[in-house]
């Protein structure tokens, strides 16, 4: 059974589709089958998986409105040794006509009920508010990253975030929690840095990841070529990244399984 994570921050522009697109690609890297969902119309994720969002027969638009079964919409991508179920501009569309429906914030996780046996990993590119589409998917969810940019307007905006996360486990999704909290854009040399990394730590303990995302041109440069950094230019300090948080959230999940086994011993 897939673990499924909602990759997601209302604030723009904090590293969450290239996190999304790379993450996904490093853990197809280390033999996880995964699949990427781009709900977000900006479309971006699937432009960076190879993709030509303008070109979608059937995206995830057509599967959230019950018109496409999702084995039809979900496209595999060889190169990249992922698969990705894409989004464009006509997610609007989808957002409008989910307020008219009946269970409106179940349709995505009634949709991947169909595929969740098929992969390790689902995840889903969540757009940059906390409007239906976000609720769609924190619904269908195991778990929540949270990207950060280490700069305070971003903490700001986390604690809304977070009640949003909570209200929706206490109602309708008891699974859900919060996965991990993820620096992006991290510079060592900054003092703000390390200031905003300790309040994280104050705040979320473990959850926060070890492994921080640093600026790199690469990871940058990569979307314009429709592929992961990885595939683009592996040795980047980007590209690096990305592996190792992958094994970082293996070594998390190895840690979860012992557990349960631990306490019978």
């Amino acid at each position: 059974m897939a673990k499924i994570i909602a990759i997601a921050n209302q604030k723009g522009g904090v590293g969450k589709t290239t996190t999304c697109v790379n993450l996904t690609a490093s853990l197809a890297a280390a033999k996880k089958k995964s699949l990427l969902i781009d709900l977000d119309p900006q479309g971006n994720a699937t432009m960076g998986c190879g993709v030509n969002k303008n070109q979608i027969e059937h995206g995830i638009t057509e599967v959230l409105l019950g018109e496409v079964d999702i084995k039809d919409a979900i496209i595999h991508q060889k190169d990249i040794k992922f698969d990705v179920l894409p989004g464009n501009g006509e997610l609007t569309r989808a957002e409008v006509a989910l307020l008219k429906k009946d269970k409106r914030e179940f349709c995505l996780k009634e949709a991947i009920k169909k595929i969740e046996k098929d992969y390790d990993y689902i995840f889903i590119d969540c757009p940059p508010s906390l409007n239906m589409l976000t609720v769609n998917a924190l619904v269908a969810a195991n778990g929540v990253i949270i990207t950060m940019q280490c700069e305070y307007y971003a903490l700001e905006g986390l604690s809304s975030l977070v009640d949003t996360i909570e209200q929706i486990r206490k109602t309708v999704n008891p699974r859900l929690q919060i996965e991990g909290v993820l620096r992006t854009m991290y510079d060592t040399r900054s003092l703000l840095s390390k200031d905003v990394t300790e309040q994280l730590t104050l705040h979320f303990g473990e959850k926060l990841y070890k492994t921080a995302i640093p600026r790199n041109i690469r990871l940058a440069e990569a979307p314009s070529f429709g592929i992961p950094a990885l595939h683009y230019d592996k040795k980047s300090q980007g590209a690096q990244a990305y592996l190792i948080l992958a094994g970082e959230m293996l070594n998390r999940e190895k840690k979860k399984q012992k557990q349960p086994e631990e306490a019978f011993a």
